[in-house]
């Protein structure tokens, strides 16, 4: 038999939109209570008076999760509102395309302090409380730049790579306190982080993952029994071309 999610309290990060709104949406439809996180205040604010109609508790905060103060500050709040996270996914990042050399130095720096260092900040923030429960999930999602790099994409890929080394360390690192850790590395997602501005022209379902596909994945990983979990797994649309 599987785990029992109802009832239990999950924190998302860039939960405004794409792959995070859809898993906070997949999330309330098992009643799991939600914490939503993003940078965005209208966006979060909207996700929320969608899921509330699901019938669970839902808070957000705004914050840029390269700050790790103010992430601090962020999930200290979920805390009191909501209670303790008992899942933490880690969705938000930022992309980057263009040769190394063209690159800005800040340009190239952000996807590391807001995919690398702001999965490291909220992570930390919210780890001491799964370790006090002895019991917990995390996910953390990469990309399939995360294992295998492109021309264009060194900032990217590096943040992707760091996120891939990061989890697997910390996969065995709480072990111990049966906390599970997945490591999901999507290739094309059809989401305004991989289209843009381009998203409703470029929009063909059939063709594209969608951020609901994830979703499902990942409810379905954490309704594994706790005996077991996928520590990474690669997903791919069939014929996106």
């Amino acid at each position: 038999m599987g785990q029992d999610i109802k009832r239990k309290i999950a924190y998302i990060t860039g939960a405004g939109s794409g792959i995070g709104r859809a898993t906070a949406c997949e999330l309330a439809k098992e009643s799991v209570h939600v914490g939503l996180i993003a940078r965005t205040e209208s966006k979060l604010q909207k996700v929320a008076e969608e899921i509330q109609s699901y019938g669970v508790k839902v808070e957000y905060v705004a914050v840029d999760i390269a700050d790790m103060e103010a992430v601090n500050q962020a999930v200290s709040k979920l805390k009191d509102r909501l209670g303790k996270a008992d899942i933490l996914i880690n969705n938000a990042g930022v992309g980057s395309s263009g040769n190394l050399v063209d690159a800005e130095p800040d340009e190239w720096k952000r996807p590391i302090e807001v995919n690398v260092f702001g999965t490291y900040h909220v992570t930390r923030a919210v780890l001491p409380d799964l370790i006090e429960k002895n019991k917990g999930d995390i996910i953390n999602i990469s990309s399939s730049n995360g294992l295998k790099a492109t021309a264009g994409s060194s900032a990217y890929s590096a943040s992707k790579f760091a996120v891939q080394g990061m989890s697997e360390a910390l996969m065995q690192e709480v072990r111990p306190y049966n906390i599970r850790v997945f490591t999901m590395n999507p290739s094309l997602v059809q989401t305004e982080l991989v289209f843009g501005g381009q998203l409703e022209e470029k929009k063909d379902e059939e063709r594209f993952m969608q951020p609901e596909d994830l979703a499902e994945y990942m409810v379905a990983q954490l309704k594994l029994n706790q005996r077991i979990f996928i520590k990474q797994s690669l997903q791919w649309a069939t014929n996106p071309f």
